[in-house]
């Protein structure tokens, strides 16, 4: 998401007549686009500021936007060091007024909303990658995260402004389109674009401006024509419902990809999390998504990915274990580990963090080692396999590039300029993180 915003506001800045430069020292505007998830990526912010301060060459301008950007505490420690403090749905309005006053630039005056933020072409990273971003914000208030402050709440975008995003890019020939959202999957958006199959069979001519979840927006993208693949982060297990598995399992074009953050395996800890659901509750719903994909895509290797963040404020060693025996029942493909990490305004900042950060490896090493055998007994399953790969870049005479499940993929080829395209490819070896291929 951070990606897909700083790419929205770069497409703003190029409007406003700036040019990027490759020299952050040469720069007379910086944006620092932040995360506050982690104190490490916090900790990042600081120093990246600090040393641009004492290594610029001119009087650039800082202005900081994203998650820490609306804290007073970031605000009160970088004084003086930042010129302006601006939460992205009110980038361009603010940043207008930074620009007028220190650049003389006769820019039009708006008052962007969060919505017309989205109207904002973005400038994409490359060419056959997009990343499209169908809501924001969050209403779920989760114990540990800082998203509902500094995103705010949720805020979904048209379906057919979606759609036309979609589809445009698809005609300039991207392959890979992610939608995004901190909670991707309790969209509910607008659409005013009628369905055909029913619009046949009645007598109204003009269809009604009406509301559509995840799965009727999945549905229309899949049925846009062209040869491209659709994959979507993050989804909330508690808005999984059997329609949204059942999409995504028989869409053609929607990956075999579902990442659903656990972030516990015990039910006292996922209550003091606010995560509203059980460990029971998760199995269940993994077990249907397993169930959906061997019946709609009987053939086709699929993943599952979470999150889990370990040492969360009073999780014992016995809690713990459900963390590790969730893992070892569901058989992950990969799993992004957290050590627990306050974060002011949190409900989880007023906790005692009282499991030490030696005990947080310690969980996390476990953990890992566990994913290392279902990953790699999952890999296994692939070879021997003729698979779809899009090719992401070229490495010393090796292209590298993932499957529609997210396995990252080492082909040997003598083929030129690969790059961005689709490629059938015939799975030779399985390793731990990654496979290995070659071209059919």
């Amino acid at each position: 998401m951070n990606v897909s915003d700083s790419e929205r506001l770069a497409g703003f800045l190029e409007s406003e007549n700036f040019s990027p430069t490759d020299e952050i020292t040469e720069a007379d505007l910086v944006v620092f686009n932040t995360c506050g998830i982690k104190q490490t990526a916090e900790n990042r912010a600081y120093s990246m500021i600090n040393n641009l301060r004492k290594k610029r060459k001119r009087d650039t301008k800082i202005v900081m936007t994203g998650c820490l950007a609306n804290r007073s505490d970031v605000q009160k420690r970088l004084k003086g060091k930042v010129d302006l403090f601006t939460e992205i749905k009110n980038f361009p309005e603010n940043i207008n007024q930074l620009l007028v006053t220190d650049y003389k630039l006769q820019v039009t005056p708006n008052k962007k909303t969060l919505a017309d933020y989205f109207h904002i072409k973005p400038i994409n990273d490359n060419k056959f990658t997009a990343l499209v971003p169908i809501m924001t914000g969050c209403n779920n208030f989760c114990a540990y995260c800082v998203v509902p402050n500094a995103r705010g709440r949720e805020v979904s975008r048209s379906a057919d402004e979606i759609i036309n995003e979609v589809k445009g890019l698809v005609e300039k020939g991207y392959k890979h389109i992610f939608l995004l959202g901190q909670n991707v999957n309790s969209y509910d958006g607008k659409s005013q674009i009628s369905n055909l199959k029913s619009q046949k069979n009645s007598k109204l001519q003009n269809p009604k401006n009406k509301n559509i979840n995840f799965s009727q927006l999945l549905r229309k993208i899949n049925a846009l024509p062209g040869n491209f693949w659709i994959s979507f982060v993050s989804s909330h297990p508690k808005d999984v419902t059997d329609e949204m598995i059942e999409t995504v399992a028989k869409c053609k074009k929607v990956c075999e990809n579902f990442h659903l953050p656990i972030q516990a395996g015990n039910d006292g800890v996922l209550k003091k999390m606010n995560r509203r659901y059980t460990a029971e509750n998760y199995l269940k719903t993994i077990k249907k998504i397993k169930s959906a994909f061997k019946k709609h895509k009987p053939n086709t290797p699929f993943s599952i990915s979470s999150d889990i963040i370990v040492g969360f404020p009073g999780e014992t060693k016995k809690q713990f274990i459900g963390s590790a025996e969730m893992m070892k029942k569901v058989k992950f493909d990969m799993v992004f580990f957290g050590q627990f990490s306050p974060r002011p305004g949190t409900v989880a900042w007023k906790m005692k963090d009282n499991v030490s950060q030696k005990e947080k490896q310690r969980r996390e090493n476990l953990l890992n080692e566990i994913l290392k055998k279902t990953a790699f007994a999952n890999n296994k399953k692939y070879v021997g396999k003729i698979l779809e790969i899009l090719i992401e870049k070229e490495k010393n005479d090796s292209y590298f590039g993932k499957t529609r499940s997210g396995k990252n993929v080492k082909i040997i080829s003598k083929k030129k300029n690969l790059i961005g395209t689709i490629v059938k490819a015939k799975i030779t070896k399985a390793n731990i993180w990654n496979l290995e291929a070659t071209i059919k």
